[in-house]
């Protein structure tokens, strides 16, 4: 007897372990480990993930797998290894490691039965809900009254509760009418159809002159002008046969791409890609920073570097954050490699990434280009991982396996033996000061491709504009620019750190403010459906036209959102072509691709949007950048603000003068004397590592400390505050003296959802017992969690302190 170690799709700590189930005869020598399998657990039936085989075991009764779902592994061995490092170091359940690595389509969905044991026995009323085969959905009880009765069924064994495992999707298939007979039959069974039948000889006449074997029967209904039954006449003459055919729901099925070849490389791009070369060649893993200022042609070292690991028969992934980055990359990396480029971000539908996974797992494709999650693609051979922007947050993932996407890179990196490259032109501070140590090795790119300068950038304090009688969200300056740059049929980019159309809505007499009914924030103002939304946890609800705590008419909104930049805009530059890029303009799928294309082909004159057109874009008449609102971010409590500023500034700044053209910049700020404006003006990274380094170190915090948060969670203020009491007494006594523990403390949105939230931050330098404790508070508080409603989260390195 063979026995298979199954993790069963039950996120607990009971369960976080491998239970052992027999392999049936039939399915002996043909279950593998990253296979998953229905199985029993308790009364139910469930999915697991076969992790390893063995001849014995030491579990007294075991029972047998249920059936199969997979035909082969989903998953490969170093995947199954990752997860348990993912385990071990995020803290989470294997089972919510396995189910990240997967695309949403092969996570299980759970169908409830009601199955009939002994018919004789069943309450007449009853008999309507159960089908010839003797079952019923469990929901079509639901609202009937009947269920104290159906539970006294099961009890006494005339009725049993069934659990069917399915994938939540189908792969996409056509009908396909294929050619059965020779062409000697086609001659025969013509002469023995009917002279009336003209539908059936139109078809034969079709394929004997065509000599075609396989034709999808739409079209071939379409061509020939014919019903579907003389296609079943056929097949019941056994000439034709209909088939469902597979076919993958491609995402870029409508665009062409036109072929580009590797560009000659500049000297400086030579010496950042050599290194790399030379790690592919020789087989070694090695941590690469490629630290280059915006064009300076970062991407096509990529390509190259790519290209080499592709000639070795090895397969590449190239991580881009998020959405916003990926049309453009997208469209050089399906120019320069064709159909050999999977590509996986949170923009395509369910059905199109599960096929896109399919490609990379079948072993069709050899590139992935994709978000945070392509870092799990299922590949081999890997011979080259490349995180582009590797600063972004967007690579951190918020929600359980707390991962970050560099880590799994350096993890896969060291397991394929081949080199993980960062690149950006403002690494983050934990990245460079490990290239600083010879952690990473450093590639300095500091020239741009064009060998134009960087673009001048100028300061606006605000302050001053206002004291002059300017209340415009423009300054005199800006708006100069921008008349200039539209006089020249030059484009400009406008940058604004935030969406909607106003931040909150206030009344002028009594100073009351909007807020969300279930979170500690305040509703932010939608122009389109003239509506205040909440950007935590969705509620809506209709602006009012007076204040509702003292009837004052002075309502008013405050703060500056796209809409109304956009408002402005146009009565400011009547004969401006806007188009806006906020989360409401790019909401509908498509849709990002489809502004940044208008705007590519010179379309409209100014792009005016959030945070998603900050990076990646590169459009040659682009030669003035405004940036709204630089200084949104200081005020932020979150140790990295500083830094996300300087990044954000300098990411915008180098949308301008990228090719031929000098381009521009000009800041409006509040606190234009800020380190981190003052340096992003003149692009030097390395003085503001110097300055942020200094104040991280007297602070203690990332890159001199390690940082942990336990955020805890629940309906209840009291018990947020006790148990988060408890959990921080309880560290302290674990850990050492030199380990800084802040908290408990309310946390800076003290309610989301209707739930309190209570925190407590650790810093660190060694803590061996730290995962240890963190794994003993999780276990002590399971049973509350379970019965309670009480949430413990753990993040081992947040970015986000909120």
């Amino acid at each position: 007897m063979t026995y298979a170690s199954v993790i069963v799709d039950v996120p607990a700590k009971q369960t976080d372990r491998a239970f052992d189930y027999e392999i049936p005869e039939k399915w002996d020598g043909f279950i593998q480990p990253g296979m998953r399998v229905v199985v029993p657990f308790g009364p139910r039936q469930i999915q697991g993930f076969v992790i390893g085989l063995k001849e014995t075991t030491s579990v007294k009764k075991t029972r047998p797998i249920s059936s199969l779902i997979d035909i082969s592994p989903i998953l490969t061995t170093e995947l199954l290894q990752l997860a348990e490092w993912l385990r071990d170091h995020t803290l989470c359940f294997t089972i919510s490691a396995f189910q990240a690595m997967l695309p949403a389509a092969l996570k299980a969905k759970y169908e409830k039965w009601i199955l009939v044991k002994d018919r004789s026995k069943l309450p007449p009323h009853l008999e309507l809900f159960f089908d010839s085969s003797n079952r019923a959905r469990f929901e079509d009880f639901e609202g009937t009254g009947h269920y104290r009765l159906i539970k006294q069924l099961i009890d006494d064994e005339v009725l049993e509760v069934y659990y069917e495992v399915k994938d939540k999707l189908s792969k996409k298939t056509v009908k396909v009418i294929v050619l059965t007979a020779s062409k000697e039959e086609l001659k025969e069974a013509k002469n023995k159809v009917s002279t009336r039948a003209q539908s059936q000889h139109r078809l034969m006449d079709f394929f004997m002159e065509t000599g075609q074997k396989k034709i999808e029967k739409k079209q071939l209904l379409e061509d020939l002008q014919i019903g579907t039954s003389a296609v079943g006449a056929l097949v019941k003459l056994g000439i034709l046969q209909e088939v469902d055919d597979e076919r993958y729901r491609d995402p870029y099925a409508n665009r062409e791409f036109a072929k580009s070849e590797p560009l000659a490389l500049t000297s400086q791009q030579q010496q950042a890609i050599s290194p790399i070369l030379s790690s592919i060649e020789s087989g070694l893993h090695e941590g690469y920073v490629m630290f280059g200022v915006t064009g300076s042609g970062k991407t096509e070292v990529y390509m190259q570097a790519v290209d080499a690991v592709l000639k070795k028969g090895k397969e590449a992934i190239v991580l881009v954050p998020e959405i916003s980055l990926t049309p453009q990359m997208v469209n050089r990396f399906k120019s320069r490699f064709g159909s050999d480029v999977a590509v996986m971000h949170s923009g395509l539908g369910m059905g199109e990434k599960y096929d896109e996974w399919r490609k990379i797992h079948r072993k069709e494709v050899k590139v992935v280009v994709g978000a945070r999650s392509a870092i799990f693609a299922p590949f081999e051979n890997v011979g080259i991982i490349i995180i582009d922007e590797e600063h972004e947050t967007s690579y951190k993932q918020e929600d359980t396996p707390r991962y970050h996407a560099r880590d799994i890179a350096m993890e896969r990196g060291r397991f394929h033996q081949c080199p993980v490259v960062l690149g950006s032109a403002t690494p983050t501070l934990e990245t460079f000061a490990r290239a600083s140590k010879g952690v990473y090795q450093l590639l300095t790119m500091d020239k741009r491709m064009s060998d134009q300068g960087m673009p001048t950038v100028e300061i606006v304090d605000m302050r001053e504009e206002l004291r002059e009688g300017n209340r415009s969200m423009f300054s005199r300056d800006l708006l100069e620019k921008l008349q200039i740059r539209l006089e020249r049929g030059e484009q400009s980019v406008l940058f604004l750190n935030k969406r909607g159309y106003s931040s909150f809505v206030m009344c002028r007499d009594c100073g009351y403010v909007v807020e969300c009914p279930h979170c500690d924030i305040s509703l932010t103002y939608h122009r389109i459906n003239n509506q205040l939304k909440c950007h935590y946890c969705g509620y809506e609800e209709q602006v009012h036209s007076t204040c509702p705590s003292c009837d004052s008419d002075h309502f008013r909104f405050f703060g500056t959102g796209t809409q109304k930049v956009e408002e402005e805009l146009t009565k400011l530059l009547p004969s401006a072509r806007v188009i806006r890029m906020d989360v409401d303009t790019t909401s509908r799928k498509g849709s990002h691709e489809k502004l940044l294309q208008q705007f590519g082909d010179r379309k409209a004159d100014i792009l005016l949007g959030t945070q998603m057109i900050a990076k990646g874009l590169d459009f040659p008449q682009v030669t003035l950048v405004g940036v709204l609102t630089a200084d949104t971010m200081l005020n932020i409590p979150d140790f990295r603000s500083s830094e996300k500023t300087f990044q954000l500034l300098t990411q915008v700044s180098g949308r301008a003068g990228r090719h031929l053209l000098p381009g521009e910049v000009v800041i409006q700020t509040y606190s234009p004397e800020h380190y981190s404006v003052e340096l992003a003006s003149t692009h030097d990274y390395i003085g503001f590592y110097q300055k942020e380094m200094l104040l991280r170190k007297n602070h203690q915090y990332p890159p001199f400390y390690y940082l942990a948060l336990v955020t805890v969670t629940h309906e209840e203020l009291t018990k947020v505050v006790t148990v988060t009491e408890r959990i921080t007494s309880y560290l302290g006594g674990q850990l050492s003296r030199e380990a800084v523990i802040l908290g408990p403390v309310s946390s800076p949105i003290a309610r989301i959802k209707d739930r309190y939230r209570y925190q407590c931050i650790i810093k660190y330098k060694r803590e061996p017992n730290l995962h240890h404790a963190l794994k003993s508070v999780v276990e002590k508080y399971q049973s509350q969690m379970d019965q309670e409603k009480l949430a413990i989260h753990i993040d081992l390195n947040p970015y986000m302190l909120m």
